[in-house]
């Protein structure tokens, strides 16, 4: 796989994404292969499923660091339309991979269109989108109407807010009743809820 840093284009977007995603790899850290966790052996956020659709064929204690920066470029970034989130914003847009990488793209996409849907004052300040797990050019220019309806550092704020809400919520029904997955239960609220501080919107 080619390195990260030839597959990105535009200066600024390769800063905003290269710190994204060194930030969620820190978090993630290396080898894991915990048997209550699903994904089964997990190396610097990277699933043995999803390392070998990239044709990684090695030990998963053996995954390079650079093999998942551009797994999670690829498939966490580029693939569901973030990139472009991230060009609007981005603090959303590292919410929205960050949250893709624990829990599958789809589900930050739809947290953002509901988010976006809820603040459109029911289609007066811009088309109502379907929730559809596909952050796609509807979606972007909705939040671009948010922006200039409120403000960038103030949608910035109520989207994550929004989607930290739903994301909490969905960590909470995913373990009702699951004691294997309550196992994962405080670090998801330590490192993945308020993990992008509103702070940084400007």
């Amino acid at each position: 796989m080619a390195q990260l840093s030839t597959r990105l284009v535009g200066g600024g977007l390769t800063a905003a994404v290269l710190a994204i995603i060194a930030s969620i790899l820190n978090v993630e850290g290396g080898y894991v292969n915990n048997p209550a966790d699903p994904g089964g052996a997990t190396n610097h956020g990277i699933t043995e499923r999803v390392a070998r659709e990239h044709g990684y064929k090695g030990a998963m204690k053996d995954l390079p660091k650079e093999f998942a920066q551009s797994v999670v470029f690829v498939d966490y970034v580029q693939a569901p339309g973030f990139d472009k989130l991230i060009e609007l914003s981005a603090p959303v847009g590292e919410e929205a991979v960050d949250s893709g990488v624990n829990t599958g793209p789809a589900q930050p996409s739809r947290w953002l269109q509901i988010a976006l849907n809820s603040l459109n004052r029911q289609g007066k300040d811009y088309p109502e989108l379907v929730v559809d797990g596909k952050a796609g050019a509807k979606t972007m220019a909705a939040y671009a109407s948010l922006q200039k309806l409120r403000g960038k550092p103030e949608a910035c704020r109520m989207l994550i807010k929004l989607m930290d809400a739903q994301q909490a919520s969905y960590y909470l029904k995913l373990t009702d009743g699951n004691g294997s997955l309550e196992t994962f239960m405080p670090g998801w609220v330590i490192n993945r809820i308020g993990n992008v501080p509103l702070e940084r919107c400007q």
